[in-house]
């Protein structure tokens, strides 16, 4: 089985750089209302900011500072939409199954008649071309012998490129980098395993299961080792994306320290999550509050509703109890409330 991984290259970037096509070249920062002087995150950034060290998630006054001659633009969200939009259409008129995964990415299963890495190349260039064609944007193509050799590919073809990762080169190239250098494994998974004395993809694939299930977990140990050796089954799954939830959350310019106005700031987040379920036609089950302390602590908490509800009164009710569960003598520099909805039929 031939998987490719379909990733558009720096996405938001890419989308804004077609509106004004003045600024290609040039260091592009995407994130908040596009002010750095005002708190905010950085959403995306073009190659020419990230030579400088500008990365997603980071502040936007850190990225000013690292890259002062950057052209700071805010998020534009329906712009984006729109535009991951073409780019699934453009996958899906290949006539092959397509896993989305998100706004710029995507599984793409290759033709049963394609038997060798060869004819995955050729078709992942077929793609490249096809959604360049359709939508003016540059995408990068990962292949493999299932997803996650796939997904772990792409970021070797980077930019505009391809790479194909299968068994038979598995260990060569990736076997030696951080056990964080593969999908799915995160920073602080990476920390947990170094106090193992396991710091490499290839260590992690040699480590004994017991001992992992033992440390980690008896279900999430043994399948970070089946990451690490870049082991999958599962399929490329054409089933259309729904949203599991919606949510809000806003960045505070100046913090809060009176209570009730975070709870209210709460209530009014908690609405508009409430108002998109609602658009959704599906109730909310679950309620989650995230919120950010001074200097940069984060807590949520979350509760599942007695029942399931549209009504934005009680949803917003259940974010404001949640609140009771949180230090609220502590000054807060962003809330955020989802609302978890009830799976489709």
């Amino acid at each position: 089985m031939w998987v490719l991984h379909v990733d558009l290259d720096q996405f938001i970037a890419a989308v804004e750089v077609l509106r004004r096509p003045e600024l290609a070249g040039l260091p592009v920062v995407v994130g908040g209302r596009g002010d750095p002087t005002e708190r905010g995150v950085v959403s995306t950034a073009s190659y020419e900011a990230r030579e400088f060290g500008v990365r997603s998630g980071m502040p936007l006054r850190t990225a000013a500072k690292k890259c002062p001659d950057a052209v700071f633009l805010p998020v534009d969200k329906p712009t984006y939409d729109a535009a991951s939009e073409g780019v699934m259409d453009a996958l899906r008129s290949l006539e092959t199954a397509v896993e989305i995964l998100g706004w710029d990415e995507a599984f793409v299963a290759v033709p049963d008649e394609v038997a060798d890495a060869d004819g995955a190349v050729a078709f992942a260039k077929a793609i490249q071309a096809r959604v360049l064609e359709r939508t003016m944007l540059h995408c990068s193509v990962g292949i493999g012998d299932n997803k996650i050799r796939a997904k772990n590919a792409t970021d070797l073809g980077k930019p505009r490129g391809t790479f194909v990762l299968t068994r038979d080169n598995w260990w060569s190239v990736v076997g030696d980098r951080p056990v964080d250098g593969v999908w799915g494994i995160g920073g602080k998974m990476a920390a947990r395993f170094a106090r193992l004395g396991i710091t490499t993809v290839r260590e992690l694939g040699a480590a004994d299961d017991e001992v992992l299930a033992k440390e980690i977990g008896p279900t999430m140990g043994p399948w970070y080792r089946r990451l690490a050796r870049g082991v999958d089954t599962s399929p490329v799954d054409p089933t259309p994306w729904v949203p599991r939830s919606h949510g809000h959350e806003v960045t505070f310019q100046v913090d809060l320290t009176d209570p009730a106005e975070v709870e209210a700031e709460v209530r009014r987040l908690a609405e508009q999550a409430a108002y998109d379920v609602v658009e959704d036609g599906r109730p909310a089950v679950r309620v989650r509050l995230k919120i950010r302390y001074v200097p940069f602590e984060t807590r949520t908490r979350s509760m599942t509703l007695p029942q399931p509800t549209s009504d934005a009164v009680t949803i917003a009710d259940a974010a404001a109890a949640l609140l009771e569960r949180t230090d609220r003598t502590r000054a807060v520099r962003l809330v955020g409330v989802a609302a978890e909805m009830a799976a489709p039929e």
